[in-house]
């Protein structure tokens, strides 16, 4: 990749939040998080592309002291990004051990939640898959920020989000599977969202709109309502 001209661009998306993606787009485009805490960071969904620039400048900004994401299709180069920072550990669900397929001593196994780095909380959700999970974060403005992959995806009006079982078939999660995504989401408020790729962020009001969005999803799917979305 690096022969073929690809390199990760890293960009500030608010203090102590930044993004990584690579360019030219590789794979389905995905971007990656990096959030900065005072006693650690965390890397969310982390992209396959690794090389020697990125693990420079993300040392500069602090480095890695975990690794998570929100499912197994994020999963494929954890093993590296963990071996580049020192074997830092790799929390996922244990509802998603069976897609691991590479072993390494850095995983670490959560049922439900758990919290890897003070203020940094990891929730499994279900849906995706049944370990899709999400990352709030007690940003240092004091406000909740909520990372979620495509557990909940963020649509093109930045106004409303998408719950599916399966993106590439269009099969949306029936309206139990998105009722226990807000149930596990309930005790955290938070004030921003960014989802897996450039742009694709609500930054105000997104617990609401999540909400309303997922009241929208369950209306259509039992057919009571009538308007146009």
């Amino acid at each position: 990749m690096a022969e073929a001209g690809y390199r990760n661009r890293i960009e500030e998306l608010e203090p102590g939040l930044w993004g990584i993606g690579t360019e030219p787009k590789f794979a389905i485009g995905q971007r990656s998080l990096l959030v900065q805490t005072e006693t650690g960071n965390i890397l969310w969904d982390p992209m396959s592309y690794v090389d020697q620039s990125t693990v420079d400048r993300l040392n500069n900004l602090g480095g890695i002291h975990a690794i998570s994401a929100s499912h197994p299709h994020f999963y494929g180069a954890v093993v590296e990004w963990s071996r580049a920072f020192d074997s830092a550990s790799i929390f996922l669900p244990t509802a998603d051990r069976g897609w691991v397929c590479r072993e390494d001593p850095a995983y670490v196994l959560y049922k439900d939640e758990i919290e890897p780095l003070p203020g940094v909380r990891l929730l499994r959700c279900g849906g995706h898959f049944e370990g899709s999970a999400v990352l709030h974060w007690q940003s240092a403005a004091g406000q909740g920020v909520l990372a979620t992959g495509d557990t909940i995806q963020v649509v093109l009006d930045r106004r409303f989000t998408s719950f599916m079982r399966s993106y590439p078939n269009l099969i949306p999660l029936d309206p139990s599977a998105i009722r226990a995504i807000l149930a596990a989401l309930e005790p955290y408020p938070y004030e921003r969202l960014y989802g897996g790729w450039w742009g694709r962020n609500i930054l105000t009001d997104a617990s609401m709109r999540v909400k309303v969005s997922a009241e929208r999803y369950i209306e259509r799917m039992s057919g009571r309502s009538g308007q146009s979305d």
